[in-house]
């Protein structure tokens, strides 16, 4: 299985800014995609930006420009740097794992789901 936890939501002033940690941990053979999505409140949860194995990175268009996403394959994380933040940014941030992972001689895909951090960008 592979686990995901988030760290660094909290609570901003519209204008400001706010890093977004993401770390994977289990038994994780490669990394294919790392990305993080946000759920306002009221909303379905949105694709924010998403970073793959080989560094291409795509954004919402909400938030270009804004944020940016980059990861460190050698620790299995990902950040999301987060800058003039406005009030509708607010809402829960999951990260999300595509990582291939071995159990025992057999390999297998996993899409896992951190618990999400709250970030919210008061006006």
């Amino acid at each position: 299985q592979v686990q995901v936890v988030e760290s660094g939501g909290g609570l901003v002033q519209a204008g400001g800014s706010l890093r977004l940690s993401c770390a994977a941990s289990g038994s994780i053979v490669s990394i294919n995609v790392m990305a993080w999505y946000r759920q306002g409140p009221g909303k379905q949860r949105e694709l924010v930006a998403e970073i793959t194995s080989d560094t291409y990175t795509r954004y919402a268009d909400s938030v270009k420009g804004r944020f940016t996403i980059s990861s460190d394959s050698a620790k299995n994380m990902v950040y999301l740097q987060m800058t003039s933040l406005k009030p509708e940014d607010t809402g829960v941030y999951y990260c999300y794992v595509d990582a291939e992972g071995r159990v025992g001689e057999f390999y297998t895909e996993y899409e896992s789901w951190g618990q999400g951090t709250q970030v919210t960008v008061s006006s």
